[in-house]
């Protein structure tokens, strides 16, 4: 309701188009009884038309509060969601990396898209509905004690009986659909997750197990799915049944009190018939709307509970970091990903400005985690990281990541054009920097090649370049954002060698008087370097030049160097 605010106008407005609609409703069976009592038993024809006409005009004015309550009630859950759907985007964007790798991508999908679809729901057919056949059903109900509480008496005896019905069903509705809104996110995120993987799943035949593990989770969702549909049988036919018992009594009552009493009830029968749908009618689509009140109070608790989560990175800096003379500190840094796990155990080291550094290791020592606490993607245990002096989180974290270009070993491309894959749709960085930089770095051979250039659409990861061409790609994206530090994360491992080459070239001359920290895996790289910082589990155990490392009897670079580079070397 805090999210409807701004929209107070059209919400009353919307409150106001109910009270109408429940009093033009009515009005109608009102004008019939009249109708039925004053002019057609007395068989006067003028007077039975000057209230048909009285009838069409509570009928389109009935019409046009319907129509007006309906668009903008749904415009009212529109507007919400938007606003909701936008707040939940930006809040999920300042995530530390730890919340995606916990979180099925698929899931927070359906938080996203169709989850907050079921909020909207709330106004459009759940709340705002609720309350209009409520008050519907309290007109309908003061107009049949006034007009014949004898009547009123049957209708109001099978009452309790509806009402006793709405709420089992209720609440048996409201555990199926918690049921299916589980089995709805399990649904998304297994398509979602086997759709991204397809490559891995063809590669190692796997299209009939995964197949056969479709097969039961759509098997739950349609279970589930099933349970709400025969609730929901049930219920409308009991509804159905009563509304015809109370209306055969009705009929029978009413007639037995004319023909035996001699009241004049025919105008009264017609008119209770038609107020006894008006009033379980109402009764039965508050049940069918509180199917969409639960699924959406479901969905809203999902979207919440995202909204709620305090997994953003501690953003209290204050200082703006324009550009770095590029001096990298860390002091005793000890961090793990899992609590009492930790990955880095006391790391201490020290890049001076302008310095090319090459971490190397085995798999799991810890180089890409000193990337990721650099970056902020994760703040530290224990121990300091200082830039030009300044500890890291003094910094605003727009400004320290600005300043901190990285080109990662996985390439990510969005399913856009080349030029936008580059500047991120960044404003200013224009077309004739990207294609003078390509130039520089000896590249827009390759991009002027391709279909439309620059405006080459790369579709879904990048699927329509190699993985050199990616790795290409998303060096110029790094180069052309001017960074201060330069961070290439075994940039060079999966690219060919004339890709390599080319990015070579281009490190060569990023790096030149760039502060620049290299996860290295080829051994051009690491002899290239200023300093060679070897790590091995969360340690650093060596560090010094590519020549002073080789000097270290049975040292672990010296050991690395001989099984994996030389080796290397000879291919």
């Amino acid at each position: 309701m805090q999210y409807a605010r701004p929209y107070r106008l059209i919400f009353f407005a919307v409150g106001f188009a109910a009270i109408m609609l429940s009093v033009f409703s009515s009005v109608r069976p009102i004008l019939l009884k009249y109708t039925v009592d004053d002019y057609v038993l007395t068989k006067d024809a003028n007077g039975l038309l000057l209230f048909v006409i009285y009838m069409v005009a509570a009928l389109i004015l009935e019409v046009i509060s319907q129509l007006s309550f309906i668009y903008y009630a749904n415009w009212l859950g529109q507007s919400v969601i938007k606003d909701i759907r936008e707040k939940l985007f930006k809040h999920m964007m300042r995530f530390r990396m730890e919340y995606f790798n916990n979180s099925s991508v698929g899931v927070l999908v359906t938080r996203a898209v169709s989850d907050i679809e079921r909020i909207a729901a709330i106004f459009s057919d759940g709340l705002f509905m609720i309350v209009s056949d409520v008050l519907k059903m309290i007109v309908v109900a003061s107009v049949m004690i006034y007009f014949d509480w004898q009547l009123s008496l049957i209708v109001f005896g099978i009452l309790p009986l509806m009402l006793y019905a709405t709420r089992l069903f209720q609440k048996a509705m409201k555990k199926a659909f918690v049921e299916v809104r589980k089995e709805v996110s399990n649904l998304n995120s297994y398509v979602q997750e086997r759709l991204t993987g397809m490559k891995i799943v063809q590669l190692f035949v796997r299209e009939k197990g995964e197949y056969e593990r479709f097969e039961e989770i759509n098997s739950r969702h349609k279970k589930a799915w099933i349970n709400t549909v025969w609730y929901n049988s049930i219920f409308i036919a009991v509804v159905e049944l009563m509304s015809a018992v109370t209306t055969g009594l009705i009929v029978w009552y009413g007639g037995l009190r004319s023909v035996v009493g001699g009241a004049d009830d025919l105008g009264n029968i017609f008119m209770f018939i038609m107020l006894s749908s008006m009033i379980f009618r109402p009764l039965r689509q508050i049940a069918d709307k509180f199917n969409t009140l639960q699924m959406g109070m479901v969905a809203s608790n999902r979207v919440f509970d995202v909204l709620d989560t305090k997994s953003k990175v501690q953003n209290e800096g204050v200082l703006k970091a324009d550009t770095f003379k590029g001096e990298i500190v860390m002091n005793g840094v000890r961090f793990g990903y899992v609590k009492d796990e930790e990955v880095l155990h006391g790391i201490s080291l020290k890049v001076n400005p302008g310095q090319t550094i090459a971490i190397v290791g085995a798999t799991g020592a810890g180089k890409s985690t000193i990337i990721n606490l650099l970056n902020r993607f994760y703040d530290i245990n224990q121990g300091s990281i200082t830039i030009d002096g300044v500890d890291i989180k003094d910094y605003t974290v727009e400004s320290l990541r600005s300043q901190i270009a990285v080109v990662l070993q996985d390439v990510f491309l969005f399913a856009d054009t080349i030029l936008n894959n580059i500047t991120l749709m960044d404003p200013e960085i224009k077309e004739a920097d990207v294609i003078q930089a390509a130039k520089e770095i000896g590249i827009h051979k390759f991009i002027d090649s391709l279909p439309g250039g620059y405006h080459y659409n790369v579709k879904e990861r990048g699927s329509m370049l190699s993985s050199g061409q990616r790795q290409l790609i998303a060096f110029l994206r790094a180069y052309v954002s001017n960074p201060s530090i330069l961070v290439l994360d075994e940039a060079t491992s999966s690219v060919d060698g004339y890709s390599e080459r080319l990015i070579q070239t281009a490190t060569d001359k990023i790096t030149k008087g760039r502060t620049s920290i290299v996860i290295a895996h080829r051994l051009t790289t690491v002899k290239k370097a200023d300093k060679i910082i070897v790590m091995d589990g969360g340690k650093i155990v060596e560090s010094g030049t590519h020549k002073e490392l080789l000097k270290k009897q049975d040292g672990y670079y010296k050991n690395l160097y001989e099984v994996q580079f030389l080796a290397e070397e000879a291919v």
